[in-house]
C-alpha cells in the first residue's frame, strides 16, 4: 500500500537517518509528539520497515493523528508479509479489525479479519490465532452470542499464557472477566480484570494497552456501582498515564472520575469535567469512551434539571454509538411524557438481553415509569428481575438500588408497611456508599409510605430532609415535585377552600386522525414539542398546570388578563413553530373565570366544569372565552358575546372569541 505521505517529497538533503533516530529516541521515551513527528519526516524520505512503521502508527495514536496512525499501520502489516513474518502481519491485521469495529465499520473489520486468516490460518496457536480468538469473542459478544464469546475468550487467555505474550495475555484475561461479570460470575471475572489491570498499571504492557486494559477495569467498577474500587484504580491509572506521558486514556479517567462526582452530588465539578474530556477525547480516534462522556453529560444534565441540555447530550451519544437509555427515557418521564418514556425504557430492554449489569441500570427505571403509565404488573415484573441479578453482586449501590425500587413497587401495591422497611434499607445503603440524591428520593418516597400509615410526624420529617437535599443539590425538577407535594400536605391540613381563578383547557383537534396519519414516532415527536411549548408559555404567563388531559392542559391562572395573554401567546407560538404548524396543527382554548373547590394544587367544581364544556365548543385555533373573563381581562378584542348550552348547566353560558391573529 503507498503511503499517503509519498506525495509530500522531503526538502533536499532531509538528514533522514538522523530523523529515524531521533524518532526511535523520543518513541523510546514515549515523547510521542517528537517520535510521530520525526518518523515521519524519516518516511517521506525513505518508506521505514514494519517496526519503525508500527512506531509511528502508536506515537500517531497518542499524538491524536488517527489518519497517519491507520495508514502506518496498515503498512506495517503489508512490510511484515512481505518479509515473510506472517504472523505479526496478522496480528496487525487484527489489531485493525478491532479498531475497525470500534469505530462502527463493520464491513472493513471482517476484511482485516479475513486476512490474518489467510495469513495464518484460522487455526493454530500464535499468538496472532489469540488475536483473532479475542476479536471473534467480541464480535460474539455484540451480536449476543454469549457461548461463542466465553469459549473465544478463554482460547485467547490460554495462547496469550502459552505464547508468554503479556499484552495479549492482558486483553484476553479483561474481555473474559467482562464477559464473567455480565453473568453474574463476580468473583472470577474480577480477579481476571484486576490481574490484567495491576500488570497495565506496574509497567509490565505496552502503553496503549495498558491505558485499555485499565480503563476497563474501571468501567467494570462503575457498572458495579462499586465506587470506592472504582477510585482506587482511577488513581492508579492516573499516576501510570502521568509517568509514560499518555495523553489519551487521562481523558477516559476524567469521565470515571466524574462518574464517580456524579456519585456524590458534585454535580457541577462533574459536568466540567466530562465536558474538558470530551473534548480532549476527540482529538483520539477513541469514538466509543467519548460517547460514554456524552451520556454522563446528559445524565447530569438531567440530574441538575437541565432537560433540554440533557437531550443535546444523549442524542450526541447516541450517535457515537451509546445506548441513550435509561437517561433520557428518565427526561421523558420528567417532561411529563409518559408513552414516549415507557416506549424508550422497553426499547432498551429489548436491546440488552443477556448483559445482567446492562439490565440492571435498565430495569429501576422501568418501574418507575411503569408506575407513572399505571402498570403496576411490570413495574412488578421489573423489580423481581433486578432482584434476581442483584443477588449475585455484592455491591452496597446495587443493594441500594434494589431496595428503593422495591419499596417503589409496594408502594404502588397498596403495601406502605413493607415499602417502609424496604425504603429504610435503601437509606442506609446510599449513606454508606455517599450518594445524596439517591439517600433523597429514597427520603422523599420513604415520607409517602409512612402518610399512608398514619405516621405524618416522621412523613414530615422524611420531606423536608429531601427537600433540603435536593435544594442543595440544584436538583430542579426533583426539588419542584418536593415543594408541590409539601404544598398538597399543608393545603390537605387547611381542609378545601375557595378561590377565584381562570381556567384555560387546550385541546389538540383532531389528534386521533393525525396520530394514525403520522405514524408513532412522528406523533410523539409532534407531541412532546406542543408539550413541551405549552408547557413553557403557561408557566411563563403565571399560571399553573392542574394536569395533562392527554393531547392538551387544564391550567389555573390568578387573573383573567393573564390567562388571555397565555392563550393568545399560545396560538400565536403555534402558527410560529415550524415544525408544528408544518403538520396542521390546531390547537383550540377554552377559558372560564369562577370560584372553585381548591384541594392542594387541584381545583373542583361547577366553574371548572364549565371551563372545560367551553373549551370543548371552541374550533380549531379559537380561543373562546365566557364573558365574564373577556369583562374582567379587560381591554381585549373579541367578537360580540353569544349564549352557548352546557351540558349539565341549566342557564347558557355566554361566550366570545378572542381576536389574536
Amino acid at each position: 500500500m503507498p503511503s499517503m505521505a509519498d506525495a509530500e517529497a522531503p526538502p533536499a538533503g532531509t538528514p533522514t537517518p538522523d530523523a529515524l533516530r531521533a524518532g526511535r529516541d523520543a518513541f523510546a521515551a514515549h515523547d510521542w509528539q517528537v517520535a510521530h513527528d520525526r518518523l515521519l519526516e524519516a518516511d517521506r524520505s525513505t518508506p521505514l520497515d514494519g517496526e519503525d512503521l508500527e512506531s509511528l502508527a502508536v506515537a500517531s495514536f497518542f499524538a491524536a493523528d488517527p489518519e497517519v496512525e491507520f495508514d502506518a499501520r496498515e503498512r506495517a502489516s503489508a512490510r511484515y508479509e512481505a518479509a515473510g513474518d506472517t504472523v505479526h502481519a496478522a496480528y496487525l491485521a487484527v489489531y485493525l479489525a478491532r479498531t475497525y469495529g470500534i469505530a462502527g465499520k463493520p464491513a472493513l473489520a471482517a476484511g482485516w479479519v479475513r486476512k490474518a486468516q489467510r495469513l495464518v490460518g484460522p487455526d493454530g496457536n500464535t499468538y496472532a490465532h489469540g488475536y483473532l480468538a479475542l476479536v471473534g469473542s467480541e464480535m460474539a459478544a455484540g451480536t449476543g452470542d454469549f457461548e461463542n464469546a466465553l469459549a473465544l475468550a478463554e482460547r485467547a487467555v490460554a495462547i496469550g499464557d502459552a505464547a508468554a505474550d503479556k499484552d495479549l495475555a492482558a486483553f484476553a484475561q479483561s474481555n473474559l472477566g467482562w464477559l464473567k461479570l455480565a453473568q453474574g460470575d463476580v468473583a472470577d471475572g474480577f480477579a481476571l480484570l484486576e490481574e490484567a489491570s495491576f500488570a497495565a498499571v506496574s509497567g509490565e504492557l505496552t502503553p496503549f494497552t495498558s491505558g485499555v486494559t485499565a480503563c476497563r477495569m474501571i468501567g467494570a467498577c462503575r457498572d458495579m456501582t462499586d465506587y470506592r474500587r472504582a477510585t482506587e484504580w482511577i488513581e492508579a491509572t492516573e499516576r501510570y498515564c502521568s509517568r509514560n506521558n499518555v495523553d489519551g486514556f487521562p481523558g477516559i479517567c476524567r469521565i470515571h472520575r466524574a462518574e464517580v462526582a456524579t456519585v456524590s452530588g458534585a454535580w457541577q465539578r462533574a459536568e466540567q469535567e466530562l465536558v474538558r474530556a470530551t473534548d480532549e477525547l476527540s482529538k483520539f480516534n477513541v469514538a466509543p469512551p467519548r460517547a460514554e462522556g456524552w451520556y454522563a453529560i446528559g445524565d447530569v444534565r438531567r440530574l441538575m434539571g437541565d432537560l433540554d441540555g440533557a437531550e443535546v447530550a444523549l442524542r450526541q451519544a447516541h450517535q457515537e454509538g451509546k445506548l441513550p437509555q435509561p437517561a433520557l427515557a428518565l427526561v421523558r418521564l420528567a417532561q411529563g411524557n409518559v408513552r414516549a418514556a415507557v416506549k424508550a425504557i422497553d426499547g432498551a430492554l429489548q436491546v440488552e438481553t443477556w448483559d445482567r449489569l446492562a439490565r440492571s441500570r435498565l430495569l429501576p427505571a422501568q418501574a418507575e415509569i411503569a408506575i407513572a403509565a399505571g402498570d403496576a404488573a411490570k413495574a412488578r415484573g421489573a423489580v423481581d428481575e433486578l432482584a434476581e441479578i442483584v443477588a449475585g453482586y455484592p455491591s452496597p449501590a446495587l443493594t441500594a438500588v434494589n431496595q428503593l425500587a422495591q419499596g417503589r413497587v409496594l408502594l404502588a401495591e397498596g403495601d406502605p408497611q413493607s415499602a417502609v422497611r424496604e425504603l429504610r434499607g435503601a437509606i442506609a445503603a446510599w449513606r454508606d456508599v455517599g450518594a445524596p440524591y439517591d439517600l433523597a428520593r429514597s427520603r422523599a418516597l420513604l415520607s409517602r409510605a409512612l402518610r399512608a400509615l398514619d405516621d405524618e410526624e416522621d412523613a414530615d420529617l422524611e420531606l423536608n430532609a429531601a427537600l433540603d437535599e435536593f435544594r442543595r443539590l440544584g436538583a430542579r425538577v426533583d426539588t419542584e415535585a418536593a415543594e408541590r407535594e409539601w404544598r398538597e400536605v399543608m393545603d390537605r391540613r387547611s381542609g378545601p377552600t375557595t378561590a377565584r381563578r381562570t381556567f384555560m383547557f387546550t385541546d389538540i383537534v383532531g389528534s386521533t386522525r393525525l396520530a394514525e396519519t403520522l405514524g408513532d414516532d412522528a406523533w410523539e415527536r409532534l407531541l412532546r414539542r406542543h408539550d413541551e411549548l405549552l408547557r413553557g408559555l403557561i408557566a411563563g404567563g403565571g399560571g399553573q398546570v392542574v394536569n395533562s388531559t392527554g393531547d392538551g392542559f387544564f391550567a389555573a391562572f390568578e387573573t383573567a388578563r393573564s390567562a388571555v395573554d397565555t392563550a393568545v401567546a399560545v396560538q400565536e407560538a403555534l402558527l410560529d413553530e415550524p415544525d408544528i404548524a408544518g403538520t396542521a396543527l390546531s390547537v383550540r382554548i377554552g377559558l372560564h373565570t369562577a370560584d372553585a373547590t381548591q384541594r392542594g394544587a387541584d381545583y373542583s367544581g361547577i366553574g371548572v366544569h364549565v371551563a372545560a364544556r367551553i373549551g370543548a365548543l371552541a374550533g380549531a385555533g379559537e380561543i373562546l372565552a365566557s364573558a365574564v373573563t373577556v369583562e374582567q381581562a379587560g381591554d381585549v378584542a373579541a367578537s360580540a358575546a353569544r349564549s352557548e348550552p352546557v351540558r349539565g348547566v341549566t342557564t347558557p353560558v355566554e361566550v366570545a372569541t378572542i381576536a389574536w391573529r
